[in-house]
Order: C-alpha cells, then sequence, then structure tokens
C-alpha cells in the first residue's frame, strides 16, 4: 500500500511531468515559427512523451487505489534566443527531473514500499536517455553551429523523429 507520503510525492511528479509537455509544446511552437519543423517535431515527440510519463504516474497512483487530485499548471518560458537556447534548456530541465525522480526513489526506499520503488526504476532508466539525447543533440549544435546547412542538416534529422507513448 502507497502511503499518504508517497501518493502525494508521485501526485506531484505526475504535474510536474505534465508541465514538462507544457514546456516543450510552448519549445515546438518557438521551433515551428522560426521555420524548424523538425526540432518542432523533436519538441512534440517530447511532450507526448511527458504527458504518456504523467499517464504512468497516474494509472499506478489510480492502481492502487489512490485519488489523483490535479494541480495548476506553472505557464511555461515562451521567448527562446536561439535553437540552442531551447536544447540548453531541456538538459537543464531534464536534469532537475532527474533529481525529482531521484528523490522519489529514496522517499519510496524509506517507505519501504518496494513496488513503486521498483517502478520508479523506469523513470530512472528513461532520464539517462533523456539527458544523453540532449546532450547529443547539444554537441552536434555546438559542433557546427546554428548556420545555414548544418542547421538544416539538424533540422532535418531531427525531423525523423516518431514516437509512440512510451508509458
Amino acid at each position: 500500500m502507497i502511503s499518504g507520503k508517497m501518493a502525494e510525492g508521485l501526485t506531484m511528479q505526475a504535474n510536474r511531468e505534465i508541465y514538462s509537455g507544457y514546456f516543450y509544446l510552448a519549445m515546438a511552437s518557438y521551433a515551428q515559427d522560426i521555420g524548424l519543423s523538425g526540432v518542432a517535431n523533436w519538441f512534440n515527440g517530447q511532450m507526448r512523451e511527458e504527458l504518456s510519463h504523467a499517464g504512468k504516474l497516474y494509472g499506478y497512483l489510480q492502481q492502487h487505489g489512490v485519488r489523483v487530485m490535479l494541480l495548476d499548471i506553472e505557464k511555461p518560458p515562451q521567448d527562446f534566443s536561439s535553437v540552442t537556447d531551447l536544447f540548453e534548456r531541456t538538459l537543464e530541465h531534464e536534469k532537475k527531473v532527474t533529481a525529482m525522480i531521484n528523490d522519489l526513489v529514496i522517499m519510496a526506499a524509506e517507505e519501504k514500499d518496494k513496488a513503486t520503488e521498483i517502478m520508479l526504476q523506469w523513470f530512472v532508466t528513461e532520464q539517462v536517455e533523456e539527458e544523453a539525447s540532449v546532450a547529443e543533440i547539444l554537441q552536434k549544435l555546438n559542433l557546427f553551429g546554428e548556420k545555414g546547412d548544418a542547421l538544416l542538416m539538424i533540422d532535418k534529422e531531427l525531423g525523423q523523429r516518431t514516437s509512440a507513448p512510451d508509458a
């Protein structure tokens, strides 16, 4: 059985995952507005993935008889200066999410909630993949820059992303 403290922590994380989707939707909008449909596609994929993560937490809580109380969603940033800015903010955001997930894993261990601890391992693995993916994109942006053919190549590569909800 999930403790009230654990249920509250998972509910907060579900809310944060919804915010992450909103955050990435704002970035997709910026990318589309500056004519980079591939970058927009990548961020739309991120948005769908984050919402599926929220659904995974929501479903887990429901399986344990917890009524999920929805919270306010913070407004995401709207102003960005470049594609590199988008991905730098993304990496920073994903590192914060990783810290939150790690805190939940610690809480589950303290609460002696093995089922939740095991479920959260999926999120731990997911965060390693998220950070590595974004770091790789940033590495290419820093290496090739955001001018001409280099940016078009990166945009084309990011446009090939297909994503189905993974939760």
